[in-house]
């Protein structure tokens, strides 16, 4: 048995709870997955799973096994790197989170152009939504847009975010265009269910304004909101990265260009400095001179 091949399809089932999904991750059978932690249970002579119809859960011996898995598989990658970096090139891969939205609009592309960079890495991006302990799901970087990132992490600035009221022509002519932010509270409006649902703060230099919005539809993910919006849904709160280009061919307008709302910043986020790889390293500060060029 490959007991490294069976570590690795053991910390994807304890991950995603499920083999099937293990299965689909790892482009293998499910019976392989099967055999794989069968295997794995034999050599250590321990149960490491306690499998139902409806979900799969580590027993105590589960937990030590998956502890000591990562940190096998943290160290095989590392010995990888190590000896095969001797050409200047980088091999192995990175994984990276980032939000749907994020991806769509910035993440993949800017890893097309990293790749272009260093061919012999592989990059696997995952898109969610979901907060994710990056040390249990082997994440090298999350990119994560927020005012305070988690302080148990390492966090470099990549970017603002700067976010803008937007809707489309046809709302706005059919419903009117809001001239004060008390005015959005007799307009449809589109809110992120994740952030700032019912309340909307606003300001214009020192003037505040604190305004309860009447949600329609809320959705936490923002580019269903994007979308709702280029339907003629309603007003929207859109981060610039995503209506810039919609606002540049008159399919979205601003709402109250006057007023800002909180400007929040684009985080890579990494859980320590101490064994930070240089595909890593590399990739970060490929973001940071890549996001200072971008009109934002």
């Amino acid at each position: 048995m490959d007991r490294l091949t069976a570590m690795q399809v053991f910390v994807e089932v304890a991950h995603r709870g499920s083999f099937s999904a293990t299965a689909d991750k790892l482009d293998m059978s499910r019976a392989m997955v099967t055999r794989y932690v069968g295997e794995l249970e034999q050599w250590l002579g321990a149960r490491l799973l306690q499998r139902t119809t409806r979900s799969v859960t580590l027993t105590d011996a589960g937990e030590s096994c998956l502890r000591r898995s990562q940190q096998m598989l943290a160290l095989m990658e590392n010995v990888e790197e190590e000896t095969s970096n001797r050409d200047g090139a980088m091999r192995g891969q990175l994984r990276i989170t980032c939000s749907v939205s994020f991806a769509y609009a910035q993440m993949a592309a800017a890893v097309v152009d990293f790749l272009k960079l260093h061919p012999q890495l592989k990059v696997d991006l995952n898109a969610s939504e979901g907060a994710l302990n990056l040390v249990e799901a082997r994440v090298d970087l999350a990119i994560r847009i927020s005012a305070e990132p988690d302080p148990a992490l390492i966090g470099r600035v990549l970017a603002p975010c700067t976010s803008v009221l937007v809707a489309s022509p046809t709302y706005l002519g059919a419903h009117g265009t809001p001239q004060t932010p008390a005015e959005l509270a007799s307009h449809r409006c589109l809110s992120y269910a994740n952030f700032g649902k019912s309340v909307w703060q606003l300001s214009r230099g020192d003037e505040q304004a604190q305004v309860s919005v009447a949600s329609h539809f809320s959705a936490n993910e923002a580019t269903a909101l994007l979308r709702a919006a280029l339907a003629g849904g309603g007003i929207a709160l859109q981060p610039t990265y995503l209506a810039n280009p919609h606002l540049r061919d008159g399919s979205l307008q601003r709402v109250l260009p006057d007023w800002k709302v909180p400007d929040m910043a684009i985080y890579a986020l990494y859980p320590s400095r101490k064994h930070l790889s240089p595909a890593v390293r590399a990739l970060l500060d490929f973001l940071v001179q890549r996001f200072a060029a971008v009109p934002w």
